[in-house]
Order: structure tokens, then sequence, then C-alpha cells
């Protein structure tokens, strides 16, 4: 791994490398290992790995492999308890709502339901009503089709939504009502919430989902990348639209 044109300081650039060369290491690494994942010279490494011990983020065993020290997981909890998702998800909200000019929400499960975390809207004479805190049976509309397919034990015919990365419902919970929906994944690449913007029926077509689409896969893509997961997930190209009519019940 070689560090081109990377912003802040170099030598704490390549400090940072190293613990991140640790992701998919239960066993710890040598210093040949942290040599063949960075490419940094040895004797930059064990300089480096000293600064890194003596603060408590790596640990030197007696066979003279690198463990990570207890700092990280110190610093993981800290992380754990201050975090809240709505501080890193309505600036996201508010950018897809500003794009599409529809409205944008965010979807939990909880048991077989979904539920309505966060909401945002632009003040339109037509528009999606949802709330926050309204809960919603997971068999329908698009972001309970999200939550299925990328949950644990996805139903059977969850392959087709989890091979398009978004899922599309038009008069399912309301007749009137049409949304798109796509997930959002973590650093562990677990799925954590589903993102869905809702459009009156009466405006969706072809047109607008090829629109919109990018703009919510960008919205996805943000709030994974915040969360410490991979946006790559979200990359185009996206598959069609394969209806703008109703699916049968």
């Amino acid at each position: 791994m070689t560090l081109k044109a990377e912003p802040g300081v170099a030598a704490v650039n390549r400090a940072l490398t190293i613990l991140k060369a640790f992701e998919n290491s239960v066993e710890g690494m040598t210093l040949t290992d942290l040599m063949n994942v960075t490419d940094f010279h040895h004797s930059t490494i064990l300089r480096l790995c000293e600064s890194l011990e003596h603060f408590g983020f790596l640990k030197r065993i007696q066979d003279g492999r690198y463990m990570l020290g207890p700092m990280p997981f110190y610093l993981g909890a800290i992380y754990q308890s201050s975090f809240h998702l709505r501080d890193y998800a309505l600036p996201v909200l508010r950018q897809l709502v500003k794009e599409t000019e529809e409205t944008a929400a965010i979807y939990i499960r909880e048991g077989d339901e979904r539920v309505c975390l966060h909401r945002l809207e632009l003040q339109r004479s037509v528009r999606v009503h949802v709330r926050e805190g309204e809960r919603f049976p997971l068999e329908v509309g698009a972001a309970g089709k999200i939550i299925q397919a990328f949950s644990a034990n996805p139903p059977a015919d969850s392959e087709g939504v989890r091979k398009a990365r978004f899922a599309v419902s038009i008069g399912e919970r309301d007749a009137e009502s049409a949304a798109i929906s796509c997930p959002v994944f973590d650093s562990g690449k677990q799925f954590v919430c589903a993102i869905s913007l809702g459009i009156p029926r009466y405006r969706f077509n072809a047109t607008v989902f090829a629109e919109y689409l990018p703009a919510l896969m960008a919205a996805c893509s943000q709030l994974t990348s915040d969360l410490g997961g991979d946006p790559g997930f979200f990359a185009p190209p996206y598959a069609p639209l394969a209806s703008a009519e109703p699916q049968p019940e």
C-alpha cells in the first residue's frame, strides 16, 4: 500500500496505515507481514511500531509478532457511547431532500416491523406523509424489502433486491405513494438501516426513477462511509426500473 499525496502529516498517515493493516489479522503480524501489506521499509515500520506500542495501540509478544493493544478498544468504547446515528443521518437526508425535493426517511428494523427513525421533507403542496416513530410491516413498502433482503436470514425471494441494491414500491403502503429505498452498512459490513425516498405516485415514472436513484445511492454511500463502511457497494452502473406499475399483492 503506497501513500500518494495524502493530506495531513505523513508520519501519522503511515502509523494509521499500519494500524489498518490489522483489520483482517487475528493472530498478529510480523514486521515482514507489515512490510508486505504497507510497502514501508523495515526501519520505518519498526520506528512507528515502537511509537504505537508506547501509546498502547500495539503490543509486541514474545515471538516478535505485533498484536493490537488495548487503546483501540478503549477508544472504540468511547466512540460507541458517544455515537448517535441522527448526527450523521440528518445532514445526508437534508442533501437528498434538497436534490430531489421529495420526502426522505430512515427506517430501522424492530422485530417484524420497520420503524421510521428520522424523516425530512420539502414543503410542497403534495408530498408523502410519514411521521417519525410510525411502524409498518416489513412485507409492505420499499424500505421493508431492503430491511428483509439485507438482514440476517433474508426471504428466498430477496435475491433480486440484493442484486439490484435497491427496492421500489408503488401503491403498497399507500395507494397514492411510491418509494425507492437502498441499504446502509457499517464498518463490519453489517446492515444498519434503509434510506427511503417517498414520491407521490402521480409523479413517479421511469424518468423520475433514473434521476432519483443516483441521488439516493449517493446518500447511502455517504452515510455508509460516515459509519466506517465501504461506499464502493453503491458505485454505478445501476439496474433499470423493472416496471412503473404496481406489483400484484
